[in-house]
């Protein structure tokens, strides 16, 4: 396996590994990798991500390419973990679980509510003139999967939180609309 210094790329790198994606349909995802540093300019890196998310959409299904990019997840552990493993062990309830969610602000962004049998979590508020990503610099639209890894964060917290086991959907981002919508993904409930 190739290394990348950009930590993104390499932690991209592991999880088609992980989820054992054809090597010959990696190394395409991954071409142009390694040419991407810590100190490319973020235009760049937004482009060779563009890139790659279009040829994870071309060449893997829906599921494989959310699992991959879910297993991308950051900040799954410190202080964002206690206060997950705090909201289940201080609230016995669904209901009162996702009220507290909802008051934590630094792990679920602006809003967890539940809707139509689905939680519902929101990082920005509604009606604002400009949303941006806070992983990618860029005003150009790069595809919806490239957001699952937010998508993996906020289900990994949400899961030890709620106790329960969740699916992710994305519903819409600051990068796959451009900025003109912000970041809304829903989960439904497994078990």
């Amino acid at each position: 396996m190739k290394t990348y210094e950009h930590h993104r790329i390499e932690r991209l790198a592991e999880q088609l590994e992980n989820n054992k994606i054809d090597q010959k349909i990696a190394c395409q995802i991954l071409e142009g990798g390694e040419d991407i540093k810590q100190a490319t300019k973020p235009e760049k890196k937004a482009d060779w991500f563009r890139e790659s998310m279009l040829k994870m959409d071309k060449l893997l299904d829906l599921e494989t390419r959310k699992t991959v990019r879910e297993g991308c997840a950051c900040c799954l552990g410190g202080k964002r973990l206690k206060l997950s493993k705090s909201i289940a062990k201080d609230n016995t309830t669904l209901e009162a679980r996702i009220k507290a969610a909802n008051e934590t602000p630094f792990v679920f962004g602006h809003g967890v509510t539940m809707e139509d049998r689905e939680i519902v979590v929101r990082f920005f508020p509604d009606g604002l003139d400009k949303y941006r990503c806070v992983c990618l610099k860029t005003t150009e639209k790069i595809p919806i999967t490239y957001c699952y890894c937010c998508g993996g964060h906020i289900k990994h917290h949400l899961q030890i939180a709620l106790d329960r086991e969740l699916e992710c959907t994305a519903r819409s981002s600051a990068l796959a609309s451009g900025g003109k919508l912000g970041c809304v993904f829903s989960f439904k409930i497994k078990n």
